[in-house]
């Protein structure tokens, strides 16, 4: 959402709004503890506070919150912690509370939707269209989005649910109902006189979507085309027809590929009929790129969900379950892959100092190797025809690697216990777990895709647990049959 009252805002350092704020919040804290320390009445301090903090603090902070864009004091209220949060959003006002509960992350737009009363979610719904209703809906509460839906126009109705139809990762999910269309039979005067009835285009307009009489697409017109040509052009002489067109049931991906090679502002988005139902805009497609971005950074690590960095200990820690017991199971294994060679790691008491060099380079490795493999299935550049070269050449980078370090931790084996066998077993051990890494680098974020899950989803931690006790396995089982 745009809020263009605060343009003079825009530029400035959303790190010093933070600071401000914090600034204004510390001093609002203080007054507050100064008040309750006075021995007065309740009544009076009550009073006092009212005084001090309220009518002169807070109208600051609020004033000040106030002159912010929204995407601002969204960066702000995810940075404060809950009680603050609450306060600064208790100072927002009323018309604005759509904008922000857009711009926040869904970890913090549940927790500010959870302080809101249903006459205040209702009216923050209805400030906004029907493609930003859709993106919030999964976390207003059914009455209020029944409430939302009876108010809104039968059109508007109609997009929303058409909207809120289509699954998070689709086109669809992307699209927005703003968008100018004309005919292609009209002048460029009609074209001209028509976009002067608006008090202001649709952000991102760079181009009108051209439909014929049953609004099937026939092409654009870029809005400067219609300023440099003649008034009595036709539009169907003038509007380009080569152009990329997006369907709402596309990956959400492909398109953010689009947008990316072809450089677009906005694109239309057409229905299996040939009929213009929408567009996608680029600023859609930015915060798209962005929240997968962040989202691959968390599921690599085996995190649920987006997190609240200020939730409850509790909620946090259940987020972070699922792979911490994973992880819990697969160290347990490596304990006993351990156990099983007690008696050649007693004879060989080395064998315990050098085995994490083996596990912890193999786990890099193949770490490197998914981060290739995931951008690589991201960007689509990995398909049946180059899938066995590319595997392939991973495990020649794995051998070579292998070799390469194997070596020099051999050597290095060799030179602290002088023990030639060692430094064999050493260089082996590293090879082979270097080839161990490759292969469940590459397959891990494969087999995912396969399933129709992320690739990166729990990566690094699956990658983790089978480099270690792979590792582990291979140099004692080496040590076991060479040294002892």
């Amino acid at each position: 959402m745009t809020d263009r009252n605060h343009d003079h805002h825009y530029t400035e350092n959303v790190q010093s709004h933070l600071k401000k704020v914090e600034a204004l919040l510390s001093k609002h804290a203080l007054l507050e503890d100064v008040v309750h320390r006075q021995e007065l009445p309740r009544e009076d301090r009550h009073a006092l506070v009212d005084t001090l903090v309220h009518k002169q603090n807070l109208a600051e902070l609020g004033m000040f919150i106030d002159g912010l864009h929204a995407a601002d004091i969204a960066y702000i209220l995810e940075s404060l912690p809950i009680e603050q949060r609450s306060l600064v959003w208790s100072l927002v006002k009323p018309e604005r509370d759509g904008d922000i509960l857009i711009e926040v992350s869904d970890a913090v737009r549940e927790s500010l939707i959870a302080t809101m009363n249903r006459d205040e979610l209702r009216a923050a719904a209805e400030q906004l269209d029907a493609d930003e209703i859709a993106d919030i809906a999964h976390d207003l509460p059914q009455n209020v989005l029944r409430d939302v839906f009876r108010s809104l126009a039968v059109e508007e109705r109609e997009q929303l649910r058409a909207a809120m139809s289509y699954p998070e990762d689709s086109v669809g999910a992307l699209m927005d109902f703003s968008m100018i269309h004309v005919r292609d039979d009209v002048t460029l005067e009609v074209v001209s006189r028509y976009l002067r009835r608006f008090d202001e285009l649709p952000d991102h307009t760079d181009q009108v979507f051209v439909v014929d009489r049953n609004d099937r697409f026939k092409g654009v017109l870029p809005i400067n085309l219609i300023v440099v040509n003649e008034p009595e052009t036709i539009v169907r002489d003038l509007m380009l027809t080569d152009t990329i067109q997006l369907h709402p049931d596309d990956k959400a991906e492909q398109a953010a590929q689009a947008f990316e090679r072809y450089d677009l502002v906005s694109a239309p988005a057409i229905d299996e009929e040939g009929r213009l139902i929408g567009r996608v805009t680029v600023n859609v497609v930015l915060d798209y790129i962005r929240n997968e971005s962040e989202s691959d950074v968390l599921s690599l690590a085996g995190l649920r969900e987006e997190e609240d960095i200020f939730a409850s200990v509790w909620k946090s820690a259940k987020n972070r379950w699922t792979w911490l017991a994973l992880n819990l199971c697969t160290a347990f294994f490596a304990s006993r892959v351990i156990g099983t060679f007690e008696g050649t790691i007693e004879k060989f008491v080395a064998l315990a100092t050098l085995m994490p060099i083996v596990a912890g380079i193999a786990g890099n490795s193949a770490n490197q190797t998914t981060a290739i493999i995931i951008r690589s299935l991201a960007l689509g550049q990995i398909t049946q025809g180059n899938a066995r070269r590319m595997m392939l050449k991973e495990l020649a980078i794995g051998g070579f690697n292998g070799l390469l370090w194997g070596s020099i931790a051999g050597l290095f084996a060799y030179v602290l216990y002088h023990n030639a066998a060692l430094g064999i077993v050493m260089t082996s051990a590293m090879l082979l777990n270097l080839l161990v890494g490759a292969t469940v680098g590459l397959a891990i974020p494969l087999v995912m895709q396969k399933l129709g899950r992320d690739p990166a989803f729990g990566s690094s931690v699956m990658i983790t647990a089978i480099t270690d006790s792979g590792g582990f396995f291979i140099f004692l089982g080496l040590a076991t049959i060479f040294l002892i």
